[in-house]
């Protein structure tokens, strides 16, 4: 598949896209499973995104 977009596709980890999770402020990077919505990925882990829940009354 030639002219792929996705922000960490066929890289080395050490390469590939990063954010900081919005809950806990550690960093992590793309996965295959994020993929098609890395642009709305928030958190590193389930466990931060039921954090997040929590605080918002």
């Amino acid at each position: 598949m030639t002219g792929r977009t996705t922000p960490g596709g066929g890289r080395p980890p050490s390469q590939r896209a990063s954010k900081v999770c919005a809950v806990c402020g550690r960093p992590f990077t793309w996965r295959k499973k994020w993929e098609r919505d890395w642009e709305h990925v928030k958190y590193c882990s389930d466990r931060c995104r039921a954090a997040a829940k929590k605080v918002v009354p």
